[in-house]
């Protein structure tokens, strides 16, 4: 097997790694059981973009149980997913010590097109893991010139006035879910509830509870994003329904689920900052089970971290569940009995306060057009010491758009919240905005309805378990070689790889295994590159069949809800904003030139490795007079004879190596095919030759390149060698930014107006916690948004955000 890395580390990310890797070695220590399964987050500078721009991420690959940037895979998948479910683009990312950034050119000319897309990321380690560890986006992207049409504008407002679709939108959806799965007779309990309409949009509604016999119970109404929650005493014998209204005047009658006659309910509040677990029970269930031995366990991410055994000797039990013992974010609390059943269960979630300070400030408040603005980041601790992380900055234009806050997942909504419950989160970041003194209450109702005993950790795997995909350190070329004509392994071949781009060629060797078997493991490799692959046998002769395996595994299955562009106030808003500023200034649509079709171009010549030849040929019409290849090449490469079936060099007495559009001749006879007016070109090399062709080559090298489709004459199968171009790593782009001292009037016109003015995927303190940036404003009078993301060595995800003013 075959090793290669051929790229370059970052100094910082080493030292940053050295701090990450020591700190999950401790925490593993303990946790030998946990499987190694990653969490995957991107960074975009923007959810919604216009047709000809680009759409810039920054990728955070992380330890599941611990948010460590994780080191185990180095591939991730990067997919730019239509409504149609077809994958437009896909970003073979390399991911160095759990970090990677890349971008995605929104074109016409590449196959996109105005609408709601997905943006997935996935290594194929997260494959044995099913879908809930594949990241998933949506964004939309809009033309903005044909948005702002008079006809697309009358449809807008026609929606704005009519509601849309009336009919789904008055249908109206409202789900109970008592705390800890059922509602238990005799026993006060909480249920929360969740309101949506009939395209699964939260709303506002107010109700009535009542029982059987038709007397109100008590009364309840949504607090956030159509949801709540009420308690309830439910009587024996009775059942009870809710009589529920919306804004717009709906009533509907919906029942809540019946109350069972024996059983026990988990319950959890937060009573003075501290965590409460209660139990409760019946009289009936105690009378049943008069000492019940119950067992209590709380675990985070599929980790046990609290597990205690009461005995029940009352209707009810509490006791605390300090904050020390858990990580922050969601955790699961389930009861079991004696025979380790599960009777209970609550999903609950852990604020911790941590010591770091994280702050983004800018030189200034109010920039003119084109002012240079210098960001200071600073990751410190309380007392001022340096925090090491690494962050991604995106600074994006309002166009218009007044309101500071948006609620789109963030890296803490994240790795905190949605990666951890099934299910689309309405507005996640809302339940993370420190400003917000109501969010941990709603976050409550959220786990109390959406994570209603749904929490994707109950079935996780563990890494024990059969895995059919492997963490990928590197692109892998494998396959087997066996006999031409039967299926007999070729051992002990020498199989010879080389690999070349614009910038690299590099040259690999393996020898097969008793199966004919050979891999070249971990490469590492950028962009479109030539691969040129083939067999010999211990005598040095081509031989045998090669079989190549996959080089990547085909892409996940695609789900995906076919959306519309979400036209809501602020989204026109935004078109127009975005419309007003390119007419200003003399943007054009992406596309204002007719197509153009190219029906015919020049044949490239395959790529050889032998250098610089020392003599070339390019027949002209002289090509008709010769009778044959060899009396054309005697004729026109200085210092050739011909012998009897062939040529040599009249300083060799050996016959040369011949090469046919880049692969070594089978013999001879396959030269003697070729016809002269078939030749595109032909190159002599006399002196000493590279390693890539060895001692076939002491005699010199003649290379003869033919033209497209010139028939079986000219060339046999070749089953030995094989030549194909692969696609390595994605070479991400760098963000143009202008600069004034450099002027390039070419890219400076678009800049000028660009939505995403800044965008910086690797942002590193330093020692001492700083870091600064700058960059130049753009021509427009506006508001601008800076917007961080990252995470800390300790695994504490971050968001932050400022705004400021470029005005005259």
């Amino acid at each position: 097997m075959t090793k290669a890395v051929l790229s370059n580390k970052n100094c910082f990310l080493i030292s940053f790694f050295c701090l990450v890797t020591s700190l999950s070695f401790l925490q593993a220590q303990d946790k030998k059981a946990i499987s190694d399964i990653e969490k995957v987050y991107l960074h975009t500078d923007r959810s919604i973009y216009f047709m000809g721009e680009d759409l810039w991420y920054k990728a955070y690959n992380v330890r599941s149980y611990n948010h460590l940037l994780f080191d185990n895979s180095n591939i991730l998948y990067v997919e730019l997913i239509s409504a149609d479910s077809k994958i437009i683009a896909r970003n073979k990312t390399n991911l160095e010590m759990g970090l990677g950034n890349g971008d995605f050119q929104l074109q016409d000319s590449l196959g996109v097109k105005p609408g709601v897309y997905q943006l997935r990321a996935y290594t194929n380690w997260n494959r044995n893991f099913g879908e809930d560890f594949v990241f998933k986006k949506e964004i939309q992207i809009i033309d903005v010139f044909e948005s702002h049409s008079k006809a697309n504008k009358s449809k807008f407002e026609l929606v704005q006035n009519k509601g849309g679709n009336v009919g789904t939108q008055n249908a109206i959806k409202v789900d109970f879910f008592p705390e800890g799965g059922s509602l238990l007779e005799n026993v006060a309990s909480v249920v929360g509830f969740k309101a949506v309409d009939g395209n699964g949009n939260p709303i506002t509604v107010t109700a009535d509870v009542f029982d059987s016999d038709s007397e109100l119970v008590t009364s309840f109404e949504s607090a956030h994003d159509g949801m709540g929650k009420f308690q309830i005493i439910p009587n024996q014998g009775k059942k009870y329904y809710a009589k529920i209204k919306t804004q717009s005047g709906t009533v509907q009658r919906t029942d809540l689920p019946d109350a069972l006659k024996n059983g026990y309910a988990l319950s959890f509040r937060n009573f003075k900052g501290r965590n409460i677990i209660v139990i409760n029970t019946n009289p009936e269930t105690l009378a049943l089970s008069p000492s019940e031995q119950l067992t209590v366990v709380c675990k985070s991410r599929g980790v046990t971290y609290f597990e205690t055994t009461q005995t029940l000797t009352e209707s009810n039990l509490s006791f605390e569940l300090a904050k020390d013992k858990l990580p922050e974010g969601i955790c699961q609390i389930t009861l079991y009995d004696s025979g380790s059943k599960p009777l209970s269960e609550r999903l609950v979630y852990i604020e911790k306060e941590h010591d770091l300070d994280v702050q983004i400030t800018t030189d200034k408040a109010t920039y003119q057009p084109n002012e240079k603005a210098i960001i200071n980041v600073t990751s410190k601790s309380k007392a001022g010491l340096g925090k090491s992380a690494s962050f991604s900055l995106s600074v994006t234009d309002r166009n218009g758009v007044t309101e500071e806050k948006d609620d789109d997942s963030t890296i803490s909504s994240y790795y905190l919240m949605e990666s951890d419950i099934r299910g689309k989160v309405h507005n996640p970041a809302y339940y993370f905005d420190a400003k917000n003194p109501k969010r941990l209450e709603h976050l409550d109702n959220l786990l109390l309805t959406q994570g209603w005993r749904d929490f994707l950790w109950k079935t996780a795997p563990k890494i024990n378990d059969s895995v059919s995909y492997i963490a990928e350190k590197g692109i892998t070329i494998s396959g087997r070689v066996k006999q031409l004509l039967g299926d007999k392994a070729l051992v002990n071949n020498t199989m010879t790889l080389a690999l070349m781009n614009k910038k690299h060629f590099n040259i690999f060797n393996a020898i097969t295994d008793s199966e004919g078997g050979f891999k070249f493991e971990n490469l590492m490799f950028s962009g479109k590159t030539g691969m040129f692959l083939n067999s010999r046998n211990a005598k040095g002769k081509f031989r045998g069949e090669l079989v190549l395996d996959p080089i990547e595994q085909n892409p996940i299955g695609i789900s995906i809800e076919n959306k519309a562009i979400h036209w809501d106030i602020t989204t026109r808003m935004l078109v127009d904003n975005v419309y007003r500023k390119f007419a200003a200034f003399g943007v054009k649509p992406e596309n204002i030139l007719d197509e153009v079709k190219i029906v015919a171009k020049k044949k490239s010549l395959p790529p050889v490795f032998y250098g610089i030849a020392d003599n070339s040929y390019i027949p002209d019409e002289s090509v008709a007079t010769f009778t044959d290849i060899f009396q054309l090449i005697e004729q026109n490469i200085p210092g050739v004879v011909a012998t009897d079936d062939s040529v040599r060099f009249t300083r060799f007495e050996g016959a040369p190596l011949f090469i046919i559009d880049g692969f070594e001749a089978i013999d001879r006879g396959q030269v003697s095919f070729i016809q002269p007016e078939d030749v595109l070109k032909i190159e002599a090399v006399k002196g000493a030759t590279s390693a890539y062709y060895g001692e076939k080559a002491a005699n010199g090298i003649i290379s003869i390149f033919t033209k497209a489709n010139t028939g079986q004459h000219a060339k046999k199968e070749v089953f030995h060698s094989i030549k194909k171009d692969i696609e390595g790593f994605y070479t991400a782009r760098t963000f143009y930014v202008p600069d004034p001292a450099k002027p390039n009037p070419e890219l400076d016109t678009q800049a000028a107006v660009r939505n995403t003015i800044y965008w910086n995927p690797y942002v590193h303190p330093d020692k001492e916690g700083n870091s600064t940036l700058n960059y130049y404003n753009t021509k427009v009078e506006t508001k601008v948004k800076v917007a961080l993301e990252g995470i800390t060595a300790t695994g504490i995800p971050v968001v932050k955000s400022i705004f400021y003013t470029i005005k005259k």
